[in-house]
């Protein structure tokens, strides 16, 4: 079993409560927006991490992060990446390879939005952790928490971490 702490858009902020939630996490998944690498250092200090690059990212961590990340997370086909769009709405550029091929488990941030859908069409699960930095247009800080066992996705929550 692995237990995922997923959040994005954290627009170079970091702080003690979602550092809290990165140690009771076994790896942790970014979404993108990471801003300064700073974020992503720190959380690389005390978990496994796996992260993409978003629109604001400097090419400092367009170097370090690709603009996808497809892997497999136990028995889970896992892809991750910044704007993917959601079941019905789903980004021009990633929609042809998930029509052809698609994850079990497909993630994004970008909307600051937080969404969990199960795409029946494609059979997959839509996760976006919503933002968990200050800025942005959000009221409330969130990120998801869940494990994956096997093929299985389970025990998901979500983490309202405080106010913007």
């Amino acid at each position: 079993m692995t237990k995922i702490l997923l959040l994005s858009d954290t627009h170079s902020y970091i702080d003690d409560t979602i550092l809290k939630y990165v140690h009771q996490a076994d790896e942790v998944w970014h979404a993108g927006d990471i801003g300064d690498l700073s974020v992503t250092d720190t959380i690389k200090k005390e978990k496994p991490l796996k992260a993409v690059y978003g629109n604001i990212d400097s090419n400092e961590a367009r170097l370090e992060f690709s603009l996808n990340n497809r892997f497999m997370c136990e028995g889970v086909d896992v892809w991750i990446t910044h704007i993917g769009g959601y079941p019905g709405k789903y980004n021009q550029a990633v929609r042809e390879e998930l029509n052809l091929n698609p994850p079990k488990l497909f993630i994004c941030g970008h909307s600051h939005i937080l969404k969990v859908q199960f795409d029946k069409k494609l059979g997959l699960l839509h996760m976006n952790p919503g933002a968990a930095g200050i800025s942005g247009f959000h009221q409330v800080r969130t990120m998801l928490r869940f494990e994956i066992e096997g093929e299985k996705i389970q025990n998901l929550e979500v983490i309202e971490i405080g106010k913007r």
